[in-house]
């Protein structure tokens, strides 16, 4: 499938139409990957990776995945780049626009994402930034449609804190007909002109109550409380006990109800090691269909 987009910043950026796409055909690049039957539709194409952050799922995924595919991907820490020497994001874009076919970075600042894109010639991809993660969603959905058949109609619960994952969430929600209900303390709230453009899509509930979120929900998610820029203390204190995944709050979800969470996560803070582990957990999937969804991610920017 080809996108109308020439980059991925936001799921914002999709359509309904081309959100689902991308879903079914991570399914279909899967299957074709246990059958021993993938092609290498971007050979000789190269993927530049830009890590402000560390990361273990978004690199080996993306870096696996353009393998996978035929391709090819350079990993570039910032000490690895003349950014860190004072050099433009202009120039960066335009110099790495002359040698690769795509740019994934993973930055601090959605603004940088943001200049990339404008002054780059190739399709730039958010690997991650303080205000979105659009390619974790991608496989968060792919894993509800594998586990429940179906994405129209659940309900999701997300419990935490309201970040760049439960942003992009929102948009996937509204994308795919999916409820979601959010039990956030006040202060972290999720991105107020998200959940209004959400809202016009499906029903975007906010509350500060963990089971009013749960009460009948399909799957429950949450994420570390420790932000890209804070991991203070007193912050993670605002979020206990009251916002832990445990197996009380897993009760108030439907019996069938599965577990989600991105990764990687603080034990005995925002889950306990009994949910993450439990029969209702399904985050090796979920991790798993990172690599799934970047290579139908790339192969849909990439292949003109």
């Amino acid at each position: 499938m080809k996108l109308k987009t020439k980059n991925l910043l936001t799921l914002a950026e999709l359509s309904p139409k081309e959100f689902l796409g991308l879903i079914d055909e991570s399914i279909k690049l899967k299957k074709q990957l246990k059958q021993g039957t993938s092609k290498p539709v971007l050979k000789n194409k190269t993927l530049a990776m830009i890590f402000q952050k560390p990361s273990t799922r978004t690199r080996v995924s993306f870096e696996t995945g353009m393998f996978q595919l035929g391709g090819h991907a350079i990993n570039l820490s910032a000490n690895d780049m003349q950014l860190s020497r004072g050099e433009s994001v202009e120039d960066t874009a335009k110099t790495l626009s002359r040698y690769t076919d795509c740019i994934m970075a993973r930055v601090y600042s959605h603004d940088l994402l943001e200049k990339l894109s404008e002054y780059s010639d190739v399709p730039v991809i958010n690997g991650l930034s303080d205000s979105f993660h659009p390619c974790q969603i991608l496989a968060d959905f792919m894993t509800i449609k594998e586990k429940k058949k179906k994405l129209k109609g659940l309900k999701i619960a997300w419990v935490g804190d309201g970040n760049n994952v439960c942003n992009s969430m929102i948009y996937g929600a509204a994308l795919s007909g999916i409820d979601m209900s959010i039990a956030t303390p006040k202060e972290f709230q999720p991105d107020k002109g998200v959940v209004k453009d959400a809202k016009k899509s499906t029903e975007i509930e906010l509350t500060a109550d963990p089971l009013v979120a749960t009460k009948n929900a399909d799957i429950v998610v949450t994420d570390t409380y420790s932000s890209i820029h804070n991991s203070d203390p007193k912050r993670i204190k605002k979020f206990l006990p009251k916002y832990q995944v445990n197996p009380k709050l897993m009760t108030s979800a439907n019996t069938n109800a599965i577990f989600l969470h991105c990764l990687p996560a603080k034990r005995e803070q925002e889950v306990t090691s009994s949910v993450i582990d439990g029969n209702q957990s399904v985050v090796w999937d979920e991790a798993e269909n990172r690599l799934h969804t970047q290579k139908a991610l790339l192969a849909a920017l990439i292949r003109a």
